[in-house]
C-alpha cells in the first residue's frame, strides 16, 4: 500500500448513516438557535442549512452572524445519548485495525463529540489522533486550509500519501483536488466527488491495495 495516513470522517462514515443521530443533533440546533440565540422559530432551519452550505458547518456561521458561545453550543447540540444510536461493529473494528498506516480522525464536531463516539463505537484506540473543529480553526471541511493543517498535525508533507474517507461528496471533492486520494462512503459517486466509493467497508483494503 503506497499511503501512509488515512483520515477518517467520524458522523455518518463510522456508523451508519441512518442510525438517526444526525438528526437528533441537527434538533438540538434548532433548539439552541431558537432558545438561546432567540433566532424566530421559522427562520431556524433555512437558517442552519444555509449556514451550513456557505462555512462549512453551521457552527461557522453562527460564529459570523450571531454572538455564539462557540463551546457551550457544542456542548448542547451534542448532550445526546450515543448508546441509544449507536452499536459497535466488530467487523469495522477488525477492518481498520488491520490497516498498515497512521490513522486519524478527520471531523468538524469537536473532540468531546468525537471521544464519546468512538468510545461507543469501541474504536477510540485504533486512531492515534482526533483532528476536531477546533484543531483547524478558523478552516472547516471542505476549505484547503483545513486539510493542510490535518496533514501538518499528522506529520504528513504529501498529499499523495494520504486518505480522506468521507460521506460528503463536497468533502470528497476538496480533499481530491487538494491531492488527497478521497473515497466517498455510502451515497452516490457522481462525476469528479471522489476517486473511489464505497458502498462496504469490507471493500476498503482492495481498494488501497490496487492505487
Amino acid at each position: 500500500m503506497r499511503f501512509t495516513t488515512i483520515f477518517f470522517d467520524l458522523d455518518d462514515t463510522l456508523y451508519p448513516s441512518n442510525s438517526g443521530l444526525w438528526e437528533a443533533i441537527k434538533e438540538r440546533m434548532n433548539d439552541y438557535m431558537r432558545e438561546k440565540l432567540n433566532i424566530p422559530a421559522e427562520q431556524v432551519s433555512a437558517l442552519r442549512e444555509k449556514y451550513y452550505k456557505e462555512f462549512g458547518t453551521t457552527t461557522r456561521g453562527l460564529q459570523e452572524y450571531h454572538e455564539l458561545d462557540t463551546q457551550d453550543f457544542l456542548a448542547y447540540v451534542h448532550d445526546i445519548p450515543l448508546k441509544d444510536y449507536l452499536t459497535p461493529n466488530p467487523a469495522l473494528r477488525s477492518i481498520i485495525a488491520s490497516l498498515p498506516t497512521r490513522k486519524l480522525i478527520f471531523t468538524n464536531a469537536d473532540i468531546h463529540h468525537a471521544e464519546r463516539v468512538l468510545a461507543a463505537l469501541e474504536l477510540r484506540d485504533l486512531f492515534s489522533n482526533i483532528v476536531d473543529v477546533n484543531a483547524i480553526a478558523p478552516y472547516c471541511k471542505p476549505m484547503p486550509n483545513a486539510f493542510r493543517i490535518a496533514m501538518e498535525l499528522a506529520g504528513e508533507k504529501d498529499p499523495r500519501s494520504c486518505v480522506m474517507i468521507d460521506d460528503l461528496p463536497r468533502t470528497t471533492r476538496a480533499a481530491k483536488e487538494f491531492g488527497m486520494f478521497s473515497l466517498l462512503m455510502g451515497g452516490v459517486l457522481k462525476n469528479d466527488d471522489a476517486n473511489a466509493h464505497l458502498t462496504n467497508w469490507a471493500q476498503l483494503h482492495d481498494i488501497l491495495e490496487n492505487q
